[in-house]
């Protein structure tokens, strides 16, 4: 029988060091016995206060309180007095402040999950009541995002290595012994696992635990390609609605606590494009809130042309900060990138700090037309194109599937075609009629997007461009302004924002002190003269 789930135990596994490697080090480091703490936790018995912690019969601030008074007792046994400093409540902090996830095991989890694996972490715990509290809180809320199932030793009222919590797991995922494989750092836990017929594993180093796992499941985890990171669903995500005006109404999708990171999609797109970047951010202790822009998905709005300027746009980035918040961070794609750059300019008193991917920020030339900026670059070719109402309309809408897997693929040499060019009569004319999968939109998230812009159509986005003019005219007024958020960024193609969203390492920003690399990046953009900063002249889609 395949085996077809996978069981990770947490301290020593995920997380490491285990709660006996803390114990060893702070008895070094207090001169204390050898396997002292251990000897403690083990001499009370089943029904000693360690073991009634991990079947949540009693608390961590209880267990910490109980183990102090019977060290006590176990140092006057042996003869010797415990030091001064010695603190039960000092072991269980090192092990909340000093612990670190296991990158490599819950990158190997994640692979598995994207392969069809069902993944659990079964893991001996307590209620955790104590001032650390806030760090098992985080490191849950990372587990639940990326594995199907966590089992708690104190939630379930059975702690490792009993039989019993085995075949709870077992019956919680409906699987059979034969169907599964189970990492622990400690062979008393493995043993009764093993008995049953499932497979184990004793983790002692993360590489050979790797290679066994690899062996055991048939998926190369070892030497891989880095795999996407876990995404946030439509279905299971906090979605919201701001009201900006009689007929105009923001929805937004909202995930996380903390400084609020307000994300900013472009042209097609939806606040879905960044269903990665929203649990990452998350997870690093941000609130995410990410927009419909106006007039997409969910996002309601009039059709007149005029309530798409960027002066319009801007007031309802300034709406959509609700009650409460006052400032935000805003990063922006395409024409979220202008957006997020207007806001910096118009409502600086709003931003907190800015990024702009695809579309760095360049002051307006007061002495050309911006259409004539336009006509005099081929690259933006679409852009008028999308001037006429209902001419790209009709072309985009006809099939919607076939409009995203030309029009959002992969920058990878065997994901491109050719450069989209209005030769042939279309945006889209002399492509494929069935193109091939699109590697970054395909399967349940493509059909998500369909059914976003069923809802929407092409008509008010489109009409994001039919301002030009406007916005340049609009944009003159604030040519002399410097953009003071700090720090500020413009990233183009495919350069990294210091996002690291690899699975379970989560997001970092620093937003508490200017980067002078990005600094610089931003320099660099308003001094080079070549193409002009609109939306569409640089994209990471293929057009």
């Amino acid at each position: 029988m395949a085996r077809r789930l996978v069981l990770f135990d947490l301290g020593g596994v995920l997380f490491t060091p285990s709660p006996l490697g803390a114990f060893g080090r702070y008895e070094a480091s207090l001169a204390l016995p050898r396997n002292f703490l251990q000897n403690v936790i083990l001499g009370a018995g089943p029904d000693g206060p360690y073991a009634r912690a991990m079947r949540g019969e009693i608390t961590v601030s209880q267990l910490v309180s109980e183990l102090e008074e019977d060290c006590k007792k176990f140092a006057a046994s042996l003869g010797a007095s415990l030091p001064e400093t010695f603190s039960v409540a000092q072991v269980f902090e090192d092990i909340m402040t000093q612990g670190k996830l296991n990158t490599a095991l819950l990158q190997a989890a994640v692979t598995l999950r994207n392969n069809g694996f069902r993944t659990c972490v079964l893991t001996n715990n307590w209620i955790d009541d104590g001032p650390q509290r806030h760090i098992t809180a985080l490191a849950f809320s990372l587990l639940r995002r990326h594995f199907d199932l966590v089992i708690e030793s104190c939630r379930v009222g059975l702690k490792k290595p009993d039989p019993r919590i085995y075949e709870y797991a077992l019956n919680v995922l409906k699987a059979k012994p034969q169907e599964v494989i189970f990492l622990d750092d400690i062979g008393a836990n493995l043993k009764p696992a093993q008995e049953m017929g499932i497979a184990t594993i004793f983790v002692k180093d993360t590489n050979a635990a790797l290679k066994e796992l690899q062996d055991l499941c048939g998926i190369q985890l070892l030497g891989h390609e880095e795999t996407l990171p876990i995404a946030c669903d439509p279905v299971n995500v906090t979605h919201g609605y701001v009201p900006i005006k009689l007929g105009v109404q923001l929805h937004f999708v909202e995930m996380g606590d903390g400084p609020v990171v307000c994300l900013c999609h472009g042209f097609p797109e939806s606040w879905f494009s960044w269903r990665y970047q929203i649990p990452a951010l998350a997870e690093a202790g941000f609130r995410v809130l990410a927009l419909d822009m106006k007039g997409y998905g969910d996002s309601t709005a009039p059709l007149d042309i005029k309530e798409y300027s960027q002066e319009e746009i801007c007031k309802v980035g300034d709406s959509v900060l609700i009650s409460g918040i006052s400032q935000a961070v805003f990063i922006g794609h395409d024409w979220g990138g202008a957006v997020v750059w207007n806001m910096s300019l118009f409502y600086p008193e709003r931003v907190r700090a800015v990024a702009g991917l695809n579309v760095p920020y360049r002051p307006a030339n007061p002495n050309v037309d911006v259409m004539e900026i336009i006509k005099a670059h081929p690259v933006l070719d679409h852009q008028l194109y999308f001037q006429e109402p209902g001419v790209a309309e009709l072309e985009l809408e006809k099939d919607l599937s076939r409009t995203f897997r030309i029009m959002i693929r992969s920058m990878r040499k065997e994901q491109m075609f050719s450069p989209l060019s209005l030769s042939a009569g279309g945006l889209l004319a002399g492509m494929p009629e069935d193109p091939p999968p699109s590697q970054i939109l395909a399967g349940a998230d493509l059909q998500y997007f369909i059914q976003q812009f069923k809802k929407s159509g092409f008509r008010r986005p489109l009409n994001w461009y039919r301002n030009m003019r406007a916005n340049w005219q609009w944009s003159l007024s604030a040519k002399d302004r410097k953009v003071r958020a700090d720090p500020s960024a413009a990233v183009t193609r495919l350069l990294s924002l210091g996002l690291d969203l690899r699975a379970g390492a989560g997001a970092r920003l620093a937003f508490s002190s200017p980067s002078p690399g990005l600094r610089a990046d931003e320099e660099r953009c308003q001094e080079q003269p070549a193409v002009p900063s609109f939306p569409g002249a640089e994209r990471t889609v293929a057009w």
